[in-house]
């Protein structure tokens, strides 16, 4: 899969309806998302995701694409998303798998929204 097209099909992963998202996600699948409970697998995974709302715009920056094999793909990238005036902005990884010529899966994927307090080495 070109880089175009691994952004372009991340992106609508964010935007697509319940349907999209149900056929683009592998049933072995694995996500942590930053609200309970937290770590989701397989049809679990499927289900809490596709009921999300979908999200009007999305904004990827600092996309970076790495293809550790044949047939597998790792992203990492920051997401602004944004519904009316909702707004939210996270740091993001997915891998892909490909299950057969330009059909490929989503099997992991992981948020993790900004830190609100800065780590800062002990002083003493």
């Amino acid at each position: 899969m070109e880089d175009d097209r691994v952004w372009a099909f991340e992106e609508s992963l964010w935007t697509g309806d319940a349907a999209h998202y149900r056929e683009s996600i592998d049933e072995s699948a694995l996500m942590v998302v930053p609200q309970p409970p937290y770590v989701l697998e397989s049809q679990a995974a499927v289900d809490a995701v596709s009921q999300t709302p979908r999200w009007e715009r999305v904004t990827i920056s600092d996309g970076r694409i790495v293809r550790p094999q044949e047939g597998l793909i790792v992203i990492a990238y920051g997401i602004e998303a944004t519904k009316g005036d909702e707004r939210y902005v996270a740091h993001c990884t997915s891998t892909y798998r490909r299950l057969e010529h330009e059909v490929w899966k989503v099997v992991q994927h992981q948020q993790t929204p900004p830190l609100t307090a800065e780590v800062r080495a002990d002083a003493g």
